[in-house]
């Protein structure tokens, strides 16, 4: 039995001075450990078996101190409110009210864009999201197209998603089905030069399905150097996945 007074399972989530913690078995891990998962604004902590998941847990108690000062420097939670302001694929947004149905005007000249859409709260957050999303679709499809083209390869199918630990995914073609490329919908809030290597490096992946020598040759002729990007969503990652969250 743990020092906790209980047995904990793989996944389970336990609270200490208001921290979520969660616990996780990683069977390759040699030791217990911490780290912070930002995009969850959670810490994880994991151990090399299950039995020793409630070594784990005290092993988070005893290092509260260093886990509430991770979670401090986390981005504050930016709800989609009336008001609110985005930068989409680099254009600067402000989030209003209409009567109408939820839709985007782009930014021009005379001033920033607007998402309009209806209601208020999450009704009203939920209706935003869906816009961004039609446009991050809309926008990361044509950049697929680019690269592809640029590429030799066959245009995939292009679909997103909101996946917590990775940017983008590569599904091999199969038979006659074809290949399939998500997106996190999240990169429409990143500057368009991040996105477009996101696109670029899964686009990649349709002539080579590794992380080799021949696979960053290919990204960096579609995309220059792509180490700026990359270090930006390591840095900054975790702002892209507080917007629409509300800190509860």
């Amino acid at each position: 039995m743990s020092p906790f007074g209980r047995s904990f399972a793989d996944g389970d989530r336990i609270e200490i001075a208001g921290a979520v913690i969660r616990l996780k078995v990683h069977a390759r891990a040699r030791r217990v450990s911490l780290r912070l998962d930002r995009s969850r604004r959670e810490v994880v902590a994991t151990a090399p078996s299950l039995r020793r998941l409630g070594e784990a847990a005290a092993f988070a108690r005893d290092r509260i101190d260093w886990i509430l000062a991770r979670l401090a420097e986390l981005p504050a939670p930016q709800p989609l409110a009336p008001g609110a302001r985005l930068s989409l694929f680099g254009a600067d947004i402000v989030l209003g009210v209409t009567a109408g149905r939820p839709r985007l005007i782009e930014a021009d000249d005379d001033g920033p864009g607007q998402i309009l859409a209806p209601g208020a709260g999450e009704p009203y957050a939920r209706a935003v999201q869906r816009v961004v999303k039609r446009h991050a679709l809309d926008e990361l499809t044509s950049l697929t197209a680019i690269h592809a083209k640029a590429l030799g390869a066959a245009l995939p199918k292009v679909a997103l998603t909101d996946a917590r630990s990775r940017w983008g995914s590569c599904k091999p073609a199969v038979g006659v089905q074809p290949a399939v490329v998500r997106y996190s919908w999240r990169l429409a809030l990143a500057p368009p030069e991040v996105s477009d290597y996101v696109v670029a490096h899964e686009c990649a992946h349709l002539r080579e399905l590794n992380h080799g020598p021949r696979f960053w040759a290919l990204v960096q002729a579609l995309v220059g150097d792509p180490a700026p990007h990359r270090q930006w969503l390591r840095l900054h990652g975790a702002r892209l996945h507080a917007v629409g969250a509300t800190g509860a």
